[in-house]
């Protein structure tokens, strides 16, 4: 089994995160019992240099440290100790070649969906674009002074056979003043 390196090593000793280099996890029962069980360790020199170092001047934080330091709870050691065990498996790393076909590929379907998009929005420009000089040639080609025009684009009884439009309201965080009008009917087309 290798050892851990420098730098995994001290953050578990920053972190107080037992290491264990056996070759399989321990099961969950037996490292909680050892851990809540455990006695309280000295501090490693890192950890014993940022305890010393002064970080603020305040009664509250002069106070807490002449009694005795910050206590970590054995809770918060167990998850740390599981979710960063030292057998948890790395990420996957490309080689060269698989990290160069894994690019082409993903630089391809960027490429084919910007492609796609701009379709799209020329489609969508299109279509705008012939609504809007079918309203212009209504508004100024037909011989009735754009009253077809004005007719055309008035919105009236759009809303009528979906909810009230009261209700169209944009969400917000605080509920409205008013509730829902439970006696509220829909319209009857006549």
């Amino acid at each position: 089994m290798r050892s851990l390196s420098p730098a995994l090593a001290s953050l578990a000793n920053v972190f107080k995160i037992p290491m264990s280099m056996a070759p399989v996890r321990p099961s969950i029962t037996r490292a909680c019992h050892e851990t809540l069980n455990r006695q309280p360790q000295q501090p490693g020199p890192v950890t014993a240099a940022l305890q010393s170092a002064p970080f603020s001047t305040t009664s509250a934080m002069a106070a807490r440290k002449a009694s005795g330091g910050s206590v970590v709870d054995k809770r918060i050691t167990l998850i740390r100790y599981f979710l960063h065990h030292p057998l948890t498996p790395r990420p996957l790393r490309f080689s060269r070649n698989r990290y160069l076909r894994h690019w082409t590929i993903h630089r391809a379907w960027q490429l084919f969906q910007a492609q796609q998009r701009r379709k799209h929005e020329l489609e969508m420009m299109r279509q705008y674009q012939s609504m809007q000089d079918a309203c212009e040639e209504l508004r100024t080609g037909a011989g009735d002074g754009g009253k077809l025009f004005r007719v055309s684009m008035n919105k009236k009884g759009i809303f009528t056979d979906m909810f009230p439009i009261e209700y169209a309201r944009m969400q917000t965080d605080s509920p409205p003043s008013d509730g829902w009008n439970y006696d509220w009917k829909k319209p009857v087309r006549k």
